[in-house]
């Protein structure tokens, strides 16, 4: 008796082992069956260690200038980050907001930012004031690095205000490097620019530093500092609009220049209505197809089917909202994707459709 039973169970563990070896070829040439064979997607769902929801344990608060708030952040198994690199915290109401990492890469157990109190604000800025507190959990997503140190054989940085927290990691590594490197600094008063203690010690050599508080001196001369500098320096500009808009005028031949904007620029075509006609979005991974109206957003269409999709700024600047496209012709009106981006992902906030259909990796 032992040995027919022997040879059904050896007889119905191989037709498993073929069953699961036809399964896996059948996956493997068919992308729609049972569901696509696609990478993972860019935002949303994914489950990669850079886009993952991870919550942090807020273990310091810190007013480090006036209306500016410091909390530390710190969890087991922190992804590695670069100077320029910024955090989407998800708020306990649901927001989400970028705010950029400002402590040491290589503190590896915790995260740090710093955000100022916006009165007139969307709400973000008043909820971390008022609600993050020390003992406190909060969700993150991140990091993501869209303004990067890159290699030049000078820098030049020009920061208002609260712009200085992707700056101030940089200015670190370059003192550290020996690099050269200048900086101005504009803010409404000196007691309400963070940061400066430290960054004054740090271009204490050479005079590298330029404060100008709006109280004492004024705005600050943007054209002047940008002024005969040398081919290749590197420029990089952080705080409001009319400081960046100045820096791009001023910019001479030959130098690059870096923005990182904390709002959507003014005069753009981000969220324009402008040629808004309608179209259908398929969602691929959810096999779904919903109707996108004219005047309507991809990203409130595809909300209404798929609640978990993250989003923020609503203004195509803060890249929460990324989305791969996988067929159609996209209308890019965000001011954020690189070309190379924009090959094959789109801001779903912002951007359309210049046909009537689109396929995205949702």
């Amino acid at each position: 008796m032992a040995l027919p039973r022997l040879r059904t169970v050896v007889l119905v563990s191989g037709a498993a082992l073929l069953t699961r070896r036809a399964l896996k070829r059948r996956i493997a040439r068919s992308p729609l069956w049972p569901l696509p064979a696609l990478p993972e997607p860019i935002s949303g769902h994914s489950k990669r260690r850079a886009t993952a929801v991870r919550k942090l344990l807020i273990t310091g608060r810190t007013e480090v200038a006036d209306g500016v708030v410091q909390l530390r952040l710190e969890g087991p198994g922190l992804p590695a980050w670069s100077p320029g690199a910024h955090l989407d915290l998800v708020l306990p109401s649901g927001l989400v907001r970028q705010y950029s990492l400002c402590g040491d890469p290589e503190d590896t157990g915790a995260y740090t930012v710093a955000t100022r109190l916006v009165a007139d604000g969307r709400g973000g800025s008043r909820e971390v004031h008022e609600q993050l507190q020390k003992g406190l959990e909060v969700e993150v997503r991140g990091p993501r690095n869209r303004f990067p140190l890159t290699e030049a054989p000078g820098y030049v940085f020009v920061v208002g205000g609260i712009g200085i927290t992707p700056v101030l990691p940089m200015l670190r590594a370059l003192a550290a490097s020996g690099a050269e490197w200048r900086l101005l600094y504009g803010g409404r008063s000196r007691a309400s620019m963070p940061f400066l203690e430290e960054i004054e010690k740090l271009g204490a050599d050479g005079d590298r530093v330029t404060v100008v508080a709006q109280d004492e001196a004024g705005h600050p001369d943007v054209a002047a500092a940008l002024a005969d500098l040398a081919p290749g320096t590197a420029v990089y500009c952080c705080g409001p609009e009319p400081l960046m808009t100045a820096a791009t005028a001023a910019l001479p031949g030959g130098c690059t220049l870096h923005l990182e904007r904390f709002s959507a620029a003014t005069g753009g075509t981000a969220g324009s209505d402008e040629g808004s006609e309608a179209f259908e979005v398929e969602l691929r991974r959810s096999g779904r197809t919903v109707p996108v109206a004219a005047g309507q957003s991809v990203l409130a269409a595809v909300r209404a089917e798929l609640p978990h999709v993250a989003y923020s700024c609503e203004q195509g600047f803060c890249g929460t909202c990324q989305q791969r496209v996988l067929e159609g012709e996209i209308d890019h009106r965000d001011e954020l994707l690189t070309d190379d981006e924009r090959g094959d992902s789109m801001l779903i906030c912002v951007s359309r459709c210049r046909g009537g259909r689109l396929v995205l990796d949702l």
